[in-house]
C-alpha cells in the first residue's frame, strides 16, 4: 500500500528516554515508564500497558478551590509502560521546561499535560484577574519538570523589559514573578458617549522581569470573570483567606 500519508513525517517518532515530547505541532507523545498527569479526555491513542485514574483537580484542596473559582485543571493520572498520545481539538502544543525556582502562571484551559514532579496551585491574579482570560484565578506551576501547554495559533513570547500591555483574552501564561494590573486602553470621549468603542477598553499590564505568552486568538473569559465584580475586589473576604499562601 502506498500513500503520502505514510511519509516519514507522519510516522511515530521514537526516543530512547521516557518523557513528554512533540509527535507533531498538534500531537503530544508521552513515552511512559512511570506516571504523568494530563487533562481529562485528552488521550487520543495509546499502546502498551497503560492505566488511567481520574483525579478531579488533583487533591481536596484544589477541588475546593476549583469549585469556588471555576478555575483549575480536570486531571487524570496516567501510569504504566507504553506510548500515550494526547491532543486538544487540534490546538498547537508547546513544551516548557521548568527549573527549580521557576514559576509559571497559566490559564488552566491551556494546560494539556505535565510531569508529576511539578507542583501546581490555584491562585488569584493580582490586580487584573477579572479582566484576564482565566478570570480571577490562574494555575501556578513550580518545581522541576516539563509541562505541555496549548495555544490557538502560533504565539508570540514577549520579554517584559519595558511596560507591557496585552489583551486579557489573548494572554495565556506569564512568569509568576511579574506584577500584573489593568490599564484603560480606550480613551473616553464624545464617541464613547455615543456608544462607539474600539473594542480595546482594558488591557492587562505586566511589569518586572519575565515573559508573557500571547496567542493570536481572543477567547472569552473563564473562571469567575463574569462574577468578579460581585464576589471580590481583590482584597478582603473569604476568597483572600483561602488563596493567600
Amino acid at each position: 500500500m502506498r500513500s503520502e500519508l505514510f511519509s516519514a513525517e507522519n510516522l511515530e517518532k521514537e526516543h530512547s528516554q521516557p518523557g513528554l515530547r512533540l509527535q507533531n505541532a498538534k500531537l503530544l507523545k508521552a513515552e511512559l515508564n512511570g506516571d504523568f498527569l494530563a487533562r481529562t479526555g485528552s488521550m487520543v491513542a495509546y499502546q502498551g500497558q497503560v492505566t488511567f485514574e481520574a483525579l478531579g483537580s488533583g487533591g481536596l484542596g484544589k477541588f475546593l478551590k476549583q469549585k469556588l473559582t471555576g478555575e483549575g485543571v480536570p486531571l487524570m493520572r496516567i501510569r504504566g509502560n507504553g506510548d500515550v498520545f494526547l491532543a486538544d481539538n487540534a490546538a498547537d502544543i508547546h513544551l516548557i521546561d521548568l527549573e527549580p525556582g521557576d514559576a509559571l502562571s497559566i490559564n488552566g484551559a491551556n494546560v494539556l499535560a505535565f510531569d508529576s514532579s511539578l507542583n501546581y496551585d490555584i491562585k488569584m491574579v493580582n490586580g487584573a484577574g477579572m479582566f484576564s482570560n482565566a478570570g480571577l484565578f490562574n494555575c501556578v506551576f513550580s518545581g522541576h519538570g516539563r509541562i505541555a501547554v496549548t495555544t490557538r495559533g502560533t504565539p508570540v513570547v514577549l520579554n517584559v523589559d519595558q511596560p507591557t500591555f496585552v489583551d486579557p483574552q489573548a494572554a495565556i501564561a506569564w512568569s509568576a514573578s511579574l506584577q500584573t494590573g489593568y490599564h484603560r486602553a480606550e480613551q473616553l470621549g464624545f464617541g464613547t458617549l455615543l456608544g462607539r468603542t474600539t473594542g480595546e477598553r482594558f488591557t492587562m499590564s505586566f511589569a518586572g522581569q519575565g515573559f508573557v505568552i500571547v496567542q493570536p486568538s481572543e477567547e472569552p473569559p473563564g473562571g469567575l470573570a463574569g462574577a468578579g465584580e460581585k464576589k471580590s475586589s481583590g482584597s478582603g473576604g473569604i476568597l483572600d483567606n483561602i488563596f493567600d499562601d
